[in-house]
Order: structure tokens, then sequence, then C-alpha cells
């Protein structure tokens, strides 16, 4: 006679589920839209079933899951969710809970130390921070002087393709007239690579000091180039008493056309297609402010992709995927190039680091030709000097 496994519910990790989501976890019926719903069934035979893990979580049946990782947090599920149910913070409970047990992926163990000892998760030491700007003769932030503290973040100072984004930024502010500085070498990880990974109390403990270190340095508000930092800023630092307003790049920059601060005088004649982070756009809302800044720029021609808005396909650099390996043929980039290509567009706009990283890396192993990755903040950049823009690192 064939023996059953006997599976035994672990009721606490139920009661800590539905303490940390207040309740929302018992809010799902097991409709299945956010199987439907998510990228994964769009890479794999054999698709990532959501439904089945919020289950298993209900009951408490979720210890050591490999599954817990493959969420990019793009949050296609929740705006669909009939019920409004967070599933993307019930995966980062359960990963929380997998760090209590040691039972994580490889390697992500290193991330968290890099951070610790380089306040970054790029493996690059302190010094470095400020490289990215060394000819550029930033300044640091003062608020008597300073409107606003340009919050660089760890991936635009080191990474040495998005370190071309930060330098268009600072030619922007600065053809806007703005009073700006940077904590240099002093600028915090914001810790979104932490909070990501599930480990919440160490990023507790990064925002709490974070929150301190801005308020010291006397910080009213401030833009930043991912929208990874802006989404922890906005929705995770004011429990922690943050009193500053932050604004991801695109925000701010739109408010400076609208002001008429910020003026493009060149014609950029490029046909191009925007592509929205969903850290920007289904996390925060965000989806007119760069689609503004581009339609602005002269003799610019912006095209839609089939899916664009609340519907954009995820890079899947999301939910701390940047750090994991995903194999070739299920990365949602190249759904997204395939889908780029079909508008004719000469470039895939962006406004999010990982995205760019992700949709480049896409273009390159599909052996993609004729089109390009460029950032919002890279290409309005192009509008402002009749040379164009130096975006050389």
């Amino acid at each position: 006679m064939l023996e059953m496994p006997v599976l035994t519910p672990d009721e606490a990790l139920w009661e800590r589920l539905f303490r940390e989501t207040q309740g929302t976890m018992a809010l799902c019926y097991q409709c299945g839209v956010c199987t439907a719903a998510c990228p994964w069934g769009l890479v794999r035979h054999e698709p990532f079933s959501v439904r089945a893990m919020m289950r298993r979580a209900q009951v408490g049946l979720l210890d050591g899951d490999e599954h817990l990782w493959l969420c990019a947090a793009c949050a296609q599920c929740e705006t669909l969710c009939p019920r409004g149910v967070p599933v993307s913070e019930i995966f980062q409970s359960l990963r929380e809970q997998a760090w209590e047990t040691r039972r994580i992926p490889r390697g992500l163990s290193a991330v968290l130390w890099s951070v610790y000892w380089n306040n970054n998760p790029w493996f690059q030491p302190p010094s470095y921070r400020v490289r990215w700007a060394r000819d550029l003769e930033v300044p640091r932030f003062d608020p008597a002087q300073h409107e606003l503290l340009y919050y660089v973040g760890c991936t635009s100072a080191y990474d040495r393709r998005a370190q071309k984004v930060a330098r268009a930024l600072v030619q922007l502010l600065r053809a806007a007239g703005v009073r700006f500085g940077t904590l240099g070498n002093d600028e915090p990880c914001c810790g979104e690579a932490v909070k990501s990974l599930g480990h919440r109390p160490y990023f507790y403990e990064i925002a709490q000091n974070n929150a301190k270190i801005f308020a010291d340095a006397g910080v009213r508000e401030l833009i930043t180039t991912s929208p990874h930092c802006y989404d922890v800023f906005q929705n995770h630092y004011p429990r922690f008493q943050a009193e500053f307003r932050p604004y991801h790049y695109t925000q701010y920059l739109a408010r400076l056309l609208e002001e008429g601060r910020l003026r493009f005088a060149q014609e950029v004649r490029l046909r191009v297609t925007y592509h929205d982070p969903c850290y920007l756009g289904r996390r925060n809302g965000e989806y007119d402010a760069p689609r503004r800044i581009l339609d602005a720029i002269p003799g610019l021609e912006r095209v839609e992709m089939a899916h664009s808005g609340p519907e954009a396909l995820c890079c899947g650099g999301g939910g701390g995927r940047m750090w994991l390996e995903t194999r070739a043929g299920e990365r949602f980039a190249d759904l997204r190039v395939q889908e780029a290509l079909q508008t004719g567009a000469q470039v895939i706009a962006t406004a999010c680091p990982f995205c760019m990283a992700c949709l480049e890396d896409s273009l390159k192993g599909l052996g993609v030709q004729g089109i390009r990755v460029m950032d919002v903040a890279e290409i309005a950049a192009m509008a402002i000097s009749p040379s164009g823009t130096d975006l050389r690192i």
C-alpha cells in the first residue's frame, strides 16, 4: 500500500504572515488570476503557480521552497488581484523566514555582506563611489545653498553603463539652473537590494540609519536615478520618521519643464519606444512623467509597444532577481525586445538602471541589430546641447 507523505502545517508561520500582511494574506480565495498574470508563464513550459504558493502560505507549508526566489515583484498580479492581496510582500515575508532557517540560494549572503562592508551590493570599494563624477565638479550638498540632493544610488555610482545616466542628469539639472549637490563618498546604500531579498531586520537597520543621515544633512527634497531607490524612500522610509520628499528624476524633470526652467532647444530625430519600469509604473503609478519628457523633445517620435503602462511586461530585474541567475530562454527582457522591434523604433527608452541592464543583455543575447537601449535622461541631454551630450566614462 502506497504511503502518502505527512504534511504538518506550521501555525506559527501562518500567524506571523497574517500579522505581517495585516490580514491581507487571508483574503486570497484561490481564483488563480495571479498565476495567469505572472510573466513566468510566458517563458516557461510549466507556469509558476503563484496561486499554489499563496495557498501553501495560508496553511504554513512553505519551509525552504525554492520558488520563493522567482518573484520579480513586478506587481502585475497585484494590480489584477480582485482581493488586493500584496503578493510580493508575502513573498518577502517568506524570504525573511528562509533567511532565519538559512535556506537561501547560494551567493545571496555575499550581496548582503557587500552592503555591510562596502556600502553597496556591487562588491566595489566605498572610495570609488564618486568616480562617475570625477571631472564634473559636483558639489557636496549644503542645505544653505542647495535646493535639492541628488541621490545617485549604488548602481549609477558603480555600474559603468549606468554612470552615463548620472552624468546626463547632472547636465540636465545644470541646464535648468537647479542648485544641487550630492553626499559624495558618504552617500549610503538605500537598502533596496536587502529588502528585495527578504532580510527585513537588516533593511530596517539601514533605513533607520539613513533617515538620520538625511535629517542631519538637512535634506528636504531629493531625486533618485533608480525607481528602486525611489520606491523604498517613498513607501518604506516614512515609518522611520524620514521627513524628506523623494522624487524619481523623471518626475522632477517633468516639473522643471512645466515651470519653464528646463527647455529643449535641439532636435533629436529618433523613433523611440518607452519601456515602463515596474517600480516606477505599477508599484508607484508614475507613467506620464517619462512620456512628457520624451514628448517635449523636438524631432522625437514616440511609439508605444503592444503592452505599455499598467500592462507593460517586466524586464525581470526586480524583486532581487538582479542578484540571481536567470537561464537563457527564460528572460522576460527577451520578450520586451521582440515587442520593441515590432514598433520599428530605433531606441528602447527606459528610466531604470536595472531595466537598462536587462534589456541590453537581451539585445546582445538575441544578436539584435538596429536598435539600442537608452535612458530617458540620456535622450533628454541630447536635446540641450548643439553637440549632444557628453556621456563618456
